[in-house]
């Protein structure tokens, strides 16, 4: 799962599965892209955050640019200073029904759906901060592939 999940459950009944507070004003889509809001569990709460930290980048002429949301971090990477802080001290839950990954041949790719057999909403692992560009923003951590998704991808999200 890189860049495309779902959640269709309602907020107050993910806080309900996860034992957690519903928080106030959770808005968000069923389908969560990076750089939009998706709800987590944090900190005993299921509150809404932005998919992906952001990483500031500079233009040609030095300029900043607009934040690029980086929403998977490896968890080969966890140790790395954009990472840390995160990784020991602020860890999530993201309720997911299921997720998107592209298959087929370049240029004629198709989004396919998978999700848990038997399961409406499974976890994912997450880190998140607050961030002065979007507000509090979460990554999923994603490890090597399992042999089931090894011929549509070489990671996925660590459940």
């Amino acid at each position: 799962m890189c860049n495309l999940y779902r959640m269709t459950k309602a907020p107050a009944e993910i806080a309900r599965l996860f034992g957690a507070r519903a928080g106030e004003g959770a808005n968000f889509a069923a389908e969560v892209y990076p750089g939009y809001p998706g709800l987590v569990v944090a900190e005993g709460e299921a509150r809404v955050m932005t998919w992906g930290f952001p990483l500031v980048l500079k233009g040609k002429s030095g300029q900043p640019l607009k934040p690029k949301p980086v929403n998977n971090a490896r968890e080969d990477k966890l140790g790395t200073a954009f990472w840390r802080a995160s990784f020991e001290r602020r860890r999530c839950l993201i309720p997911v029904s299921a997720w998107a990954e592209a298959e087929g041949a370049k240029g004629a790719m198709t989004r396919t759906w998978y999700s848990l057999a038997g399961e409406e909403v499974f976890a994912v692992a997450g880190l998140w901060r607050p961030t002065e560009e979007w507000g509090q923003a979460y990554s999923m951590v994603m490890v090597d592939g399992c042999a089931q998704m090894a011929d549509v991808h070489d990671r996925m999200q660590s459940c």
